[in-house]
C-alpha cells in the first residue's frame, strides 16, 4: 500500500476524533449487555482504533497482533459478558458507517478525494481486526473456564424462565440451591466505571448465577439452609458500595419453581428505585408496598398519572404537593422546608384542590393523589419492569 501523504491526513484524523466524541449513542446497544457497564471500554476502543487506523494510514505498515491486542481484548471480553460474536463485530461495521457518512457529508472536494483514497486502507483495517477478532473468541470457546461460563448461562437463563435447568454431559455439575434470593440490579446513566466494581462484588459471592441484560443484570445468590433471606440480604448490603453513583436493587425470595414469580417482583422493585430514585439501593418489597401495588398495576397507571396533568405546568404546586405528602400531610412542615408561611401552603393545596379535583388534605382524597404522583413518577421515567 502506498500511504497518501500531506497535512489532509492529520487534519482527517483531527476531524474523526471531534466526531467520535460522545459517539457511543450513534450506535446501537447491545441486546444483553447494561450500556453503563460498556460505553467506557466502548470510548477507549475507539480512540485506541482511530490512532492504530491513521498510523496505518500513514505509514502502510500493517499492525502487527501486539498492536491490535487491547482491541482484540476488549471485544472477547464482551463476549465472555454474553454478547454474540456478531453484535461484536456489528459495532465495528456501524460505527465505521457512520464515521464514514458523516464525513462525507461535511466533506469539501478535496476531502471527498482523500477520504476515496482512505476508503480501501480502511477496508483493510477492518478486516484484519476483525479476523482476529473472531480468532480469539474462537479459541476462547474452546477453554474449559469458558464453556463453564456459558453452561451457567444456561442454567441461569432456564431458571428465570421457568425451564428444567439441563445439566451439560462431561461438565462440572452446577450446584443448585432449593431457594435463592433473586437481585435485579438497574444502573442509573452516571454510574460509568463503578458498574464493573459492582458487577464483580456480586459475581464473587459463592454460588451466585449472574445474567447481564441492556438495563443490568439478575444474580441468584443461593439461600443456605435456615435462612428467609434477610441473612443473605445483609451479606450483600455490606458488599454493596456506598459512595457509587446511582444504582438500585430489588430482591425477592424464591424456591427454585418460583424463580420466574420471584424475578418479575424484583425487577418491577429494582425499576421502582430507578424510577423514584430512592436514597436507598435495595429495594424490598416490604418497604414499597404502597408503590408496588401501582407499579403492578399496567392497566391503571396512566389514568392515575392524568389525575396530576393539570398540574404540569405549575412546578410550585406540584413541588408543595411532593413536600406535603412526604411530611405527612403537615402544613407546617411544609412550610419550613419551603421557607415559606403557612398560610402559603393552604392557599396552594386548595389551588391544587381546584385544578385536579382532589383535596390532599383529606386523608382518603390524599390516599388517591399519592398513587397519582407516583404513577406520573414512574411514566415519566418510562417505567420498563
Amino acid at each position: 500500500m502506498t500511504p497518501p501523504t500531506g497535512p489532509g491526513i492529520e487534519e482527517l484524523r483531527r476531524s474523526v476524533v471531534a466526531m467520535v466524541d460522545g459517539f457511543y449513542g450513534a450506535v446501537p446497544p447491545y441486546p444483553r449487555l447494561p450500556e453503563s457497564l460498556v460505553a467506557a471500554d466502548f470510548a477507549h476502543g475507539v480512540k485506541l482504533n482511530v490512532d492504530l487506523f491513521f498510523r496505518y494510514l500513514r505509514t502502510g505498515i500493517e499492525p502487527d497482533e501486539d498492536d491490535t491486542a487491547d482491541m482484540v481484548r476488549l471485544a472477547v471480553e464482551r463476549v465472555r459478558d454474553g454478547a454474540a460474536v456478531t453484535d461484536v463485530l456489528d459495532r465495528y461495521r456501524l460505527g465505521a458507517s457512520v464515521v464514514w457518512d458523516r464525513l462525507l457529508d461535511s466533506a469539501t472536494a478535496s476531502e471527498r478525494e482523500l477520504l476515496l483514497t482512505a476508503a480501501a486502507p480502511l477496508m483493510r483495517y477492518l478486516g484484519l481486526l476483525t479476523q482476529r477478532i473472531v480468532a480469539a473468541a474462537t479459541d476462547r470457546a474452546h477453554d474449559p473456564h469458558y464453556e463453564l461460563m456459558e453452561h451457567r448461562r444456561a442454567v441461569t437463563d432456564a431458571l428465570l424462565t421457568g425451564r428444567d435447568p439441563q445439566q451439560w454431559p462431561g461438565r462440572p455439575t452446577v450446584r443448585l440451591a432449593e431457594r435463592y434470593l433473586i437481585t435485579v440490579f438497574r444502573l442509573g446513566p452516571d454510574i460509568g466505571d463503578a458498574a464493573a466494581d459492582l458487577r464483580h462484588r456480586v459475581e464473587s459471592m459463592p454460588g451466585v448465577l449472574v445474567r447481564m441484560d441492556i438495563s443490568g443484570w439478575v444474580a441468584l445468590i443461593p439461600l443456605p439452609p435456615g435462612d428467609d433471606g434477610r441473612d443473605t440480604t445483609a451479606l450483600l448490603r455490606t458488599r454493596l458500595p456506598r459512595s457509587a453513583p446511582a444504582y438500585w436493587v430489588g430482591t425477592a425470595t424464591a424456591t427454585r419453581p418460583d424463580i420466574p414469580s420471584g424475578y418479575a417482583e424484583a425487577r418491577i422493585l429494582a425499576e421502582l428505585g430507578r424510577c423514584l430514585e430512592r436514597a436507598e439501593n435495595l429495594c424490598r418489597r416490604d418497604d414499597l408496598q404502597f408503590e408496588y401495588a401501582i407499579a403492578a398495576g399496567d392497566a391503571a397507571r396512566p389514568g392515575l398519572a392524568a389525575v396530576l396533568a393539570p398540574l404540569e405546568p405549575q412546578p410550585v404546586l406540584t413541588r408543595t404537593l411532593e413536600l406535603f405528602l412526604a411530611t405527612g400531610l403537615n402544613q407546617l412542615a411544609t412550610a419550613r422546608r419551603l421557607d415559606i408561611h403557612r398560610n402559603t401552603v393552604n392557599y396552594r393545596l386548595c389551588r391544587i384542590r381546584d385544578l385536579i379535583g382532589l383535596d390532599p388534605q383529606n386523608p382518603t382524597e390524599a390516599m388517591t393523589v399519592a398513587a397519582a404522583l407516583t404513577a406520573q413518577r414512574l411514566q415519566a421515567h418510562h417505567f420498563a419492569p
